[in-house]
């Protein structure tokens, strides 16, 4: 890694108990919270810098809803003194945020981005990132994926759906890894 760990921020996108509703069932990767706190508790434990994106939606319908019950972040990963918290209204973390400019505060050129949903908010994040100018370090573990339904009625089972926007991401816009070995890179 060309960044020492201590430079590079980990962003935990929309860990919210809203991920838990029917809607979301179904995940790629059901142990994608674990992996998380797994590297939340690295970051925290050498003291290098964490952000946590919240998505406040302004969609009464949506489990994400601001005034909704299920708005909160997981507690398994809430923030502490010190930890940044984004307030995001769109899919992108970069839209009508202080996202990017927390960042450049940092000095940050390198992002660990982590959360959920790979195919919706994640994506979204990682194209904006990388257009402006951020090196992103998706560890594919970190994240899941729910069946797709195309406006067709095809339907794509959460693997799939995982598997191929990690594709995706990862032949242009991110640096896909799992979590072990970004680990392994940290260590070294």
């Amino acid at each position: 890694m060309q960044d020492t760990p201590g430079q590079i921020p980990l962003i935990i996108l929309d860990v919210q108990d809203a991920i838990d509703q029917p809607v979301w069932d179904g995940k790629s990767h059901p142990d994608y919270l674990s992996v998380i706190q797994r590297l939340l508790h690295l970051w925290r434990s050498n003291g290098w810098p964490v952000l946590h994106v919240k998505h406040d939606e302004r969609t009464p319908t949506s489990s994400y809803y601001l005034h909704g019950p299920w708005n909160g972040i997981k507690k398994e990963v809430a923030p502490i003194e010190g930890e940044a918290v984004i307030i995001k209204n769109e899919n992108c973390a970069f839209i009508g945020t202080r996202l990017d400019a927390a960042l450049k505060d940092m000095n940050a050129h390198r992002i660990v981005l982590t959360g959920v949903v790979i195919h919706n908010s994640m994506d979204a994040t990682v194209r904006a990132g990388k257009a402006l100018g951020y090196s992103i370090i998706l560890p594919s573990d970190a994240t899941t994926a729910v069946p797709v339904i195309g406006p067709d009625g095809t339907g794509w089972d959460a693997p799939t759906v995982h598997a191929l926007t990690l594709a995706i991401l990862g032949a242009e816009y991110a640096e896909v890894m799992s979590s072990d070995t970004l680990i392994t890179q940290l260590s070294q």
